[in-house]
């Protein structure tokens, strides 16, 4: 098995690693360890993310695991700048593999930054928020017709009001981000947000394909 960190935002994306990934990548010879951003240095734990933060992170994690990856919200990642989530994701890299050390094999630190946030993946099928506490048709639709005007959930903003999480607050206020995020992206699987999403369909690509890296 493949021993892989993933350095997580917060609760919520360290509860969707361990009962969403892990249980899907089990199977493909990767046991997953979803850690929050800074406890692996005993600082503060999720949330308020840089790029120096992670940097330092997933290369602690690097010498303690086979493979190091992130699950970070490109809204809110302080010291982006003008730069794209695909941008900030390459200079992470490149940093990165400036300050490995000799004995890491750069080709299993995969940093990844999701666009434009956790809870944009769960837009991939709107129907699965019925779930929510106090849930009406109504909210639902409002969902649907917030989905109906991107391309993909991945390309919802991240504007300060109009980020995924802040929608979904708006159409349901009794949204509990820790408790019904992971719990709406199990009903939803992975099938089918993999279908909706393609960066994030392509970051798990690469994490399925880890344990051939062994040879």
């Amino acid at each position: 098995m493949i021993r892989l960190a993933i350095s997580v935002e917060g609760q919520t994306e360290e509860e969707f690693v361990k009962h969403v990934l892990g249980e899907h990548l089990e199977p493909f010879g990767v046991d997953v360890t979803p850690i929050q951003v800074g406890s692996a240095r005993n600082r503060w734990k999720g949330g308020n993310v840089s790029e120096s933060a992670l940097i330092a992170e997933m290369r602690l994690l690097s010498h303690n695991f086979d493979a190091v990856t992130s699950l970070v919200d490109f809204y809110g990642f302080r010291g982006k700048g003008n730069r794209t989530a695909d941008e900030l994701v390459a200079d992470l890299g490149e940093e990165l593999r400036g300050k490995l050390g000799p004995r890491v094999r750069f080709d299993r630190v995969i940093p990844y930054v999701q666009l434009h946030e956790f809870e944009g993946l769960l837009f991939s099928r709107p129907e699965a928020f019925r779930s929510v506490p106090d849930a009406t048709e109504e909210s639902v639709a409002k969902l649907h017709s917030i989905r109906a005007r991107f391309a993909s959930p991945e390309d919802i903003n991240d504007g300060e009001s109009t980020a995924p999480s802040k929608r979904l607050r708006r159409a349901l206020p009794r949204y509990r981000k820790t408790v019904d995020g992971p719990r709406v992206a199990r009903r939803i699987g992975l099938t089918r947000i993999r279908q909706e999403c393609g960066r994030f369909n392509a970051w798990l690509a690469r994490l399925e394909a880890l344990r051939s890296l062994q040879r």
